[in-house]
């Protein structure tokens, strides 16, 4: 009688099995570390912006205070992106003929604004308020990182729904004095613990189960 299978076909068997059974568990594995990647969330990327703005030189050397520029952080949802004649109050009487900023004397010229890449993006159906945070001793490095050390401006973080939540669960462990708030290199003090407490209950922050309802983030 005519012998139906090779000897190897047992092994092939085996080896088509166990290849389907990883490609079943990987594949998912695999596409939870793209979603996750820096390419997808864009964590750490620079992206080319109309021209390289340095927050490291103004911010962190000029010592230019966030509310200079970003006029609405502390006022409404939105920090607001500054407008051109924000920049020529400045370079209309310094470096007024730089090349790197032909763009910002163009875009001032022309009454036209300058597109910047917006870093810091949230899906549509997530709510976030600026200003209920910052007056309320949430940091701008907490979300943003330290962006007096950014050369050219990154995204520092992902803004997963955990990230929210660890700050919404625990916000004594993230809150500051007011003088604090602006500081981009702060770092919990020693007695965070007990100071923590005191600033919620000061900044009239609902904690417990209020802060993680679903209708505070999803409107």
């Amino acid at each position: 009688m005519a012998q139906l299978f090779t000897p190897g076909a047992d092994a092939l068997y085996r080896l088509a099995l166990m290849t389907g059974v990883a490609c079943l568990v990987g594949l998912p594995v695999l596409a939870a570390g793209i979603v996750r990647s820096n390419y997808v969330t864009g964590v750490g990327v620079a992206p080319a912006q109309p021209l390289p703005f340095s927050h490291k030189h103004h911010a962190g050397e000029l010592g230019v205070d966030c509310r200079y520029c970003h006029t609405t952080v502390d006022k409404e949802a939105t920090a607001g992106i500054p407008p051109t004649h924000t920049c020529m109050t400045c370079h209309s009487q310094i470096w007024t003929g730089s090349d790197m900023l032909k763009p910002v004397r163009d875009s001032y010229a022309q009454d036209k604004p300058l597109e910047w890449k917006r870093l810091n993006k949230l899906p549509q159906y997530v709510y976030y308020n600026h200003s209920v945070h910052v007056t309320k001793g949430i940091g701008c490095s907490t979300c943003h990182g330290d962006v007096t050390a950014m050369q050219m401006t990154y995204r520092a973080n992902a803004f997963e729904m955990k990230f929210c939540l660890d700050c919404h669960r625990a916000p004594e462990k993230y809150v500051r004095t007011p003088d604090q708030v602006w500081n981009m290199t702060w770092k919990p003090p020693a007695d965070q613990a007990t100071l923590g407490p005191k600033l919620v209950e000061q900044y009239h922050i609902r904690g417990g189960a209020r802060l993680t309802e679903c209708g505070i983030c999803h409107r």
